[in-house]
């Protein structure tokens, strides 16, 4: 989750919404991403939707069913939407998402079958996790 937040603060640092992702596996980090979505102008270009392109890339496959995705905050349903079809097998989490929150806060799709059913661990350095985020906006507000 470390490194999930050193994204984070590369994407706060770019001026992005400070969300960072990492992808593990056999306890190697195989990529790591943050949010683009206002220097692409793509708006799918959230953290974990990067990480897990940049990982599928990096095994040539993209069923990621051996990996661990870690995210400084909680998927929005579109991001829980693809980490579910790419079959990884453990989302990590450090802050909840009560606006859009999509692995238990306001909806809980790994309860769906939708390609798989990983494992969520939510609230790791979820603390670091929502100051990163508070920060950003704050310094967005003045």
């Amino acid at each position: 989750m470390k490194l999930a937040l050193a994204e984070a603060q590369k994407a706060a640092e770019a001026e992005e919404t400070p969300i960072g992702a990492v992808v593990v596996a056999g306890g190697r980090v195989i990529a790591a991403a943050h949010n683009t979505r206002e220097h692409s102008h793509d708006i799918t270009a959230h953290a974990e939707l990067l990480a897990v392109r940049a990982a599928a890339k990096e095994k040539g496959d993209w069923r990621l069913n051996d990996c661990t995705v870690y995210v400084t905050l909680e998927p929005c349903p579109m991001c829980a939407g693809a980490l579910l079809a790419s079959r990884v097998s453990r989302v990590v989490y450090g802050a909840k998402d009560p606006a859009a929150g999509a692995m238990g806060t306001v909806i809980n799709l790994p309860r769906y079958p939708l390609g798989s059913s990983p494992a969520v661990t939510a609230g790791v350095l979820e603390e670091e996790c929502r100051t990163v985020l508070q920060d950003f906006f704050k310094n967005c507000r003045k």
